[in-house]
């Protein structure tokens, strides 16, 4: 004997006929709000301008060019805005941010900063898991944008913690470390690899020998390499890594499990495992960058164009000014591009405190000397 149960689910078949089964889970509240939130988030898109492609001045004799992607000129100051925004989009699009709902990141603070813009703007909570050590900066700009900060002193709990904290909320877990290769269109739509090329058109080498990420999430990378293949570009795509990250390590030995004891000091890069948005195949070159060089190079721009980054753009600075010592050595010309991802501002107690550089240790004057020899004579001595 069949169980009821069976004979429902067969649609009556036992009683010689056949009945649709039909389950309709329409909402016309929530999709008219749906509606007006992804309206919200591409209309802030719209309001914002392109971001500045800077010019790092070199010898001319060199003829090479190198530039920054000013990133930090995005209304929550750094790349993370163009992250953030495609993550709310992924989420709103796929029904997993829900009205009055939080949302809640793991993060190190950039992207929360972003990502507590857009849970703003949209009318909904937000919870970032952070790290103890962020900067008081970040913290502030958190709340600033209505966001709440949840701290960890493991930085490798942050998944667990959120997840955790999702399900107790009945929230969404965000999850910029597994959906931030796939929430943007690396196919083009004004992300950030069309426009580096875009703004690149006049210039007299409109297509870069080589583009230098940093990677946190892994997306950024993964999209200005994906770009580069689809559009069939020769540019070579190179991550700067710091240190106390596995991202290194794991790309160089082919260890889809490496990892690190420790959190990086590079704020915004450096994860302590191989995180599923670092796309390993689609790069070229990777260098491990010491932190000390990474806050050297921030000092060093600052000086060349009077402006204070974050030390994710100095980790990505000093592998790029590597990358122009390398072509200078071998008569090539061309040109590098590399980011700025946020302003100095938020890290003043850090990467601009000579006490801070004291107490963890670093000394940056040997990769001061570096930069300056370089700059001055074209010699790379490390």
């Amino acid at each position: 004997m069949r169980h009821k149960q069976e004979e429902w689910a067969l649609g009556g078949t036992a009683r010689g006929s056949i009945e649709t089964i039909d389950v309709d889970r329409s909402d016309h509240g929530y999709r008219e709000w749906l509606k007006e939130a992804v309206r919200k988030v591409q209309a802030d898109a719209q309001r914002s301008a392109d971001t500045h492609l800077l010019s790092f001045p070199l010898p001319e004799r060199w003829g090479i060019d190198l530039y920054l992607k000013d990133e930090s000129t995005h209304p929550t100051g750094s790349l993370k805005h163009r992250l953030a925004r495609s993550l709310f989009l992924y989420g709103l699009c796929n029904g997993w941010i829900r009205p009055g709902k939080p949302v809640i990141e793991a993060s190190s603070g950039s992207t929360a900063v972003s990502e507590a813009y857009f849970a703003k703007l949209i009318g909904v909570p937000f919870i970032a898991v952070m790290p103890r050590t962020t900067s008081r900066e970040k913290c502030r700009l958190i709340e600033f944008h209505g966001g709440q900060c949840h701290f960890v002193d493991d930085p490798r709990t942050m998944y667990e913690e959120s997840a955790a904290l999702a399900a107790e909320s009945g929230g969404h877990y965000m999850d910029q470390f597994t959906y931030a290769e796939r929430a943007t269109d690396w196919r083009g739509n004004n992300n950030i690899a069309e426009s580096i090329y875009q703004q690149l058109r006049l210039e007299r080498y409109p297509e870069p020998a080589w583009v230098v990420s940093t990677a946190g999430t892994g997306g950024t990378s993964a999209t200005i390499a994906r770009y580069v293949h689809y559009m069939q570009y020769d540019t070579r795509v190179c991550v700067a890594d710091p240190e106390n990250s596995c991202f290194f390590d794991g790309w160089v030995h082919h260890d889809a499990h490496a990892s690190s004891d420790h959190g990086s000091r590079i704020e915004g890069i450096g994860r302590p495992r191989m995180e599923p948005s670092f796309v390993p195949g689609a790069i070229d070159r990777m260098m491990k960058v010491p932190d000390a060089a990474s806050v050297a190079a921030v000092r060093a721009l600052e000086r060349a164009i009077g402006r204070k980054a974050g030390g994710s753009t100095g980790t990505g600075l000093w592998s790029a000014l590597r990358i122009v010592a390398e072509m200078v050595a071998a008569g090539r010309t061309g040109s590098v591009v590399t980011l700025l991802c946020d302003p100095g501002e938020r890290y003043l107690d850090k990467y601009y405190s000579d006490a801070w550089l004291e107490e963890q240790g670093l000394d940056i004057e040997p990769y001061v000397k570096t930069l300056d020899i370089f700059l001055t004579t074209g010699n790379w001595t490390d």
